[in-house]
């Protein structure tokens, strides 16, 4: 995936991750103004891609017996964990971005993964003979 691809998909998870936030009650992305929310949800959604990225193919490795004896649903609890570790490393470098626990971030991962899933489909991919 060249720079544009990645730009991309940077894009499509800060939307779906600001629609989260307006959706799900206890997930909250501040900002003083809208030009600071935006860059907010831009880093969040880096920090984000880079945690289920680095992450979560260790974790499906180490824990694929809790995956199939689960047939899968342990992913969901997974997501919910990762979604929370981005909160912790967002308050890292004083981001407004807070999930207020586990439950909000069970159901905003879900939806993050819903609304991500549709955008993805609806945006097309650049071509890998595209110049990025």
């Amino acid at each position: 995936m060249g720079a544009m691809g990645m730009l991309i998909r940077v894009v499509i998870n800060a939307i779906a991750l600001w629609i989260t936030a307006l959706v799900v009650p206890g997930i909250d992305v501040g900002g003083s103004n809208a030009g600071h929310t935006v860059l907010t949800v831009l880093v969040v959604a880096v920090i984000f891609g880079l945690v289920n990225a680095i992450l979560k193919p260790i974790i499906k490795v180490v824990g694929c017996v809790f995956y199939i004896l689960t047939l899968g649903l342990i992913a969901l609890v997974v997501n919910a964990l990762l979604f929370l570790l981005t909160d912790w490393l967002g308050h890292q470098f004083d981001l407004p971005f807070t999930i207020d626990g586990f439950w909000p971030a069970f159901w905003g991962a879900i939806v993050m993964a819903v609304v991500s899933w549709v955008l993805n489909f609806v945006v097309p991919e650049p071509r890998s003979g595209d110049r990025d």
